[in-house]
């Protein structure tokens, strides 16, 4: 049997850092499963899936605790189950308008309100190529439960997105 993990890095951006995860994982019979990871402001921040046989999980753990002193900040939660989204209908969601504060928060508060999971949310801000103003993009795989109206929902985003003056898009 094994015993899964969820793992959080956080550390300065500098080769190695995966490698040094890597080897410990591979020290304790683990198997890397799932993961993403990226550079951010000069940072490595990367949130990871490992299964290590039960009777390592001990050491396992021990041992990610001891890479602080490598400039690793860990955060490690055992897992017990596996999310479920049985009857949930995926769709993917994608936002493109100017940049401003408060456009992450005024999206997922109607995503919330309406029994919305996220599952992936990726964003990023770059200069619109033509103007040279901020825009502000967005890519989301959500999960909307079977006694959601995706009519509603999708109407309750396009009024967002008419307020907000960006471009919405939900498909299946």
């Amino acid at each position: 049997m094994s015993a899964s993990f969820v793992l959080t890095v956080v550390s300065d951006d500098q080769p190695g850092v995966v490698e040094i995860l890597s080897q410990v994982i591979a020290d304790h019979d683990g198997n890397w499963t799932e993961s993403s990871m990226m550079s951010l402001a000069g940072k490595f921040a990367g949130i990871l899936l490992v299964h290590v046989p039960e009777e390592r999980a001990s050491a396992f753990i021990s041992s990610l605790d001891a890479l602080e002193t490598e400039g690793l900040q860990l955060v490690t939660q055992r897992s017990q189950a596996t999310a479920t989204v049985d009857s949930a209908r995926e769709y993917s969601f994608d936002l493109v308008g100017q940049d401003r504060p408060g456009i992450v928060r005024e999206i997922t508060e109607i995503l919330a309100k309406h029994g919305v999971n996220v599952q992936e949310l990726e964003t990023t801000v770059q200069s619109a190529s033509m103007s040279g103003e901020s825009l502000f993009m967005a890519h989301a795989r959500i999960f909307v439960p079977p006694e959601t109206d995706l009519d509603v929902l999708q109407d309750k985003l396009e009024e967002l997105a008419n307020e907000l003056m960006v471009d919405i898009e939900l498909e299946a």
